[in-house]
């Protein structure tokens, strides 16, 4: 029988663990995910067997991709049946580019998104791109509003409205960037923090944290090369200090992260297994 003496002495351990490394504790229960756009080729050849890999070799939540209306031909009640029995959920997806907002009636085909999300067992509904011919300051400021109301949409429906960067959103035009911009919509538009991009755009993520606490309840793990050209590679294979950024965690609101790698040298699967493998010994314990 553990004595009152030992439990409190049990205590006060781990309390001054958790003082002294916040994110690690918390770490120790999250689930590692994965990007199914990595897989978006085995996926469109074969959704069953993928799906199975993806469960064997360790990932628990799968972010989905390339919403239509169905996914990859199955309703949300049908996919999610189909995670079920291979241990997966899904807590993400990635569903209509931003310039959808700009077009008239987008309301409906939000809402429907919403619906079909929260059949699937998501929580937050992602926004993933923006086209290069919207990239403009004027587009920037009406998808801000656009984005505060389809936030409160998601809110009603007890969903989360996020939006994804790659590395344009920091592109300086006229003084301003489309990040600076969007990060002035209401609190609840979130962010999906793509730790690569951002790197790649020359910004520190943690810097990034710190400035907007609490605004990235997602993240996407992928590594950047160690080669000019800044390639994507497996996670730990590259200069990212994923270390110092897990560390600050908490201070973004991270909630999940999922390991995304858009190119991969050779098998993908490959790929997500390096990293989950790094992931495992240096970040999740």
């Amino acid at each position: 029988m553990t004595t009152r003496l030992a439990f409190i002495k049990n205590s006060s351990l781990i309390a001054a663990g958790f003082m002294l490394e916040p994110s690690a504790f918390w770490l120790s229960t999250n689930k590692v995910g994965l990007g199914l756009y990595t897989l978006r080729n085995e996926l469109s050849k074969d959704l069953n067997g993928t799906l199975s890999q993806v469960a064997k070799i360790g990932y628990k939540d799968v972010e989905t991709f390339g919403y239509n209306g169905k996914y990859w031909g199955k309703s949300p009640a049908e996919l999610a049946s189909l995670l079920k029995s291979m241990g997966l959920i899904s807590t993400s997806g990635h569903y209509f580019s931003a310039e959808s907002f700009l077009e008239n009636g987008w309301e409906n085909k939000w809402k429907a998104a919403i619906q079909d999300a929260a059949t699937l067992g998501q929580k937050y509904v992602v926004v993933p791109f923006l086209g290069e011919s919207f990239r403009t300051i004027e587009n920037y400021k009406k998808l801000a509003g656009f984005f505060n109301k389809a936030a409160q949409l998601c809110k009603q429906s007890k969903m989360n409205f996020v939006y994804h960067n790659h590395s344009f959103e920091f592109d300086n035009v006229k003084g301003e960037s489309g990040f600076e911009i969007l990060m002035k919509t209401d609190k609840a538009v979130s962010f999906e923090m793509d730790i690569y991009w951002v790197s790649f755009a020359g910004k520190d993520p943690v810097a990034l944290m710190k400035a907007h606490p609490g605004r990235f309840p997602l993240w996407h793990v992928k590594d950047m090369d160690k080669t000019p050209k800044k390639y994507f590679t497996e996670v730990g294979n590259g200069v990212i200090d994923f270390k110092k950024i897990f560390a600050h965690a908490k201070l973004a609101g991270m909630k999940h992260f999922y390991v995304e790698q858009d190119m991969s040298p050779g098998s993908p699967f490959d790929s997500i297994q390096k990293s989950i493998g790094y992931l495992k010994k240096n970040i999740v314990k």
